[in-house]
């Protein structure tokens, strides 16, 4: 393992950055536990980042993938026509909601942000784009630019002329109700809209659940409230999917319905694929078809990555495992925080369905802790627990377990953190 990490600092850039103070190699997997390559087993809760969704050797998406494998083809290109494309586009289509809705497929969830910015832009005619603090939307040049996080903004420089709105930061506004802070808000973006723009502005997007940022969400409705505004001046509405779509957030299929609304533009990806490199946005196609220009996308949408993502998105639905993450969701986080209320060093506890956040803190003035979460995530892998980190200031543990857990895990992972965070929060 030490010459597998030199290796790897040797050829690959510093910013890629790992976990652990010893990184592991995970060389196995099944279900919700993966092997890294010393042997040792670990509980999943991270999932490669929210990506895993269905766990690890899931026969039906392997027997899938090894028939697309058997028949030679493995791409061909958008020039050609791919059935498991069409079927697959045919389906989140129906699933969106979006009236009229096309899809475009990409490969990852930065391609599918970037598609849906340059959708917009092109439609209204304008590079002006509202975002959310502490948003994150991707790594590539436009995607970095609408990124509301200052740990992941590699240049100042930018394509989009951006201005970002309240809404996930609710606890620096102790003194308004949560009527008060929704109006608030709503007025907010009316005054950005008079003052800070050239008055045609492209679009908003928004992550309904902050991924990057700690599992934040903006109070339910806020959302419509933005969209009816913007909606006055015909300004599109980017519903940023990538962490939060297939039901992970289990009280709805599509994060965005919690602010009961339906976007112009979703971008999704992640979970799509189990693994498989998929992405894409899903727009009414008045919007897709406008583009003036030809566009294809070399490797989006082929036919291994298709197959795949098509027997995932069957197998969850088979399932109903939107009820899997709400059920054991709830489950999860009445433990959590009961748990981290008695700890020193815990701090808000908060998520939508398996998708779980837990902040830690400074025992004596109360500030974020990025130590004392990298301390708990180095606990929790010692005890066979696999977690993410996030939030503003890194100091926000993340929880987002495939999304077949069983309650006998789901309980035996929670234990384990508890654990972990007891331990770290000495």
């Amino acid at each position: 393992m030490p010459d597998l990490l030199s290796r790897h600092r040797a050829v690959l850039p510093s910013w890629v950055s790992l976990y652990y103070e010893q990184p592991i190699e995970i060389v196995s997997g099944r279900g919700c536990r993966v092997t890294d390559a010393q042997g040792r087993s670990y509980l999943d809760f991270f999932a490669g980042i929210l990506t895993n969704m269905l766990g690890y050797d899931v026969p039906e998406v392997r027997e899938a993938v090894e028939r697309q494998l058997r028949s030679g083809v493995v791409h061909t290109s958008t020039l050609y026509l791919i059935r498991s494309q069409v079927e697959l586009a045919e389906q989140i289509a129906e699933l969106s909601g979006i009236e009229n809705a096309k899809v475009f497929f990409t490969n990852s969830g930065t391609e599918a942000n970037e598609t849906a910015l340059l959708l917009a832009t092109n439609a209204r005619g304008s590079d002006q784009v509202l975002a959310l603090r502490n948003s994150y939307h991707g790594r590539s040049y436009a995607a970095t630019a609408v990124t509301g996080n200052r740990s992941w903004k590699n240049s100042s420089l930018s394509p989009v002329d951006v201005h970002y709105l309240h809404g996930t930061d609710r606890e620096r506004f102790p003194q308004l109700s949560d009527r008060e802070y929704l109006d608030f808000c709503a007025e907010d973006l009316r005054q950005v809209l008079a003052t800070a723009t050239a008055g045609r502005v492209a679009c908003l997007i928004a992550e309904p659940v902050q991924g990057v940022g700690g599992f934040t969400a903006a109070p339910d409705g806020l959302l419509g409230t933005y969209r009816e505004i913007l909606a006055e001046q015909g300004v599109l509405f980017v519903s940023d999917e990538v962490q939060t779509g297939w039901g992970r957030t289990g009280e709805h299929f599509w994060g965005i319905q919690a602010h009961g609304v339906t976007p112009d533009v979703m971008t999704f990806a992640k979970g799509l694929g189990n693994g498989f490199a998929i992405g894409g946005v899903v727009a009414r196609a008045e919007l897709m078809d406008a583009l003036p220009a030809f566009g294809i996308s070399t490797f989006g949408g082929n036919p291994l990555a298709t197959t795949a993502a098509k027997a995932t998105l069957d197998y969850l639905l088979a399932h109903d495992l939107q009820a899997n993450a709400r059920r054991l969701g709830t489950l999860m986080a009445d433990r959590l925080s009961k748990a981290v209320g008695a700890l020193p060093g815990g701090g808000e506890v908060r998520g939508r369905g398996l998708m779980l956040a837990v902040d830690l803190v400074d025992p004596a003035t109360g500030a974020p802790s990025p130590a004392l979460a990298a301390r708990t995530l180095e606990e929790a892998r010692e005890r066979g627990l696999l977690i993410g980190k996030g939030g503003l200031y890194g100091h926000t543990l993340r929880m987002a377990p495939p999304m077949t857990l069983t309650e006998e895990e789901a309980r035996e992972g929670v234990e384990l953190l508890v654990d972990a965070l007891t331990a770290a929060c000495r």
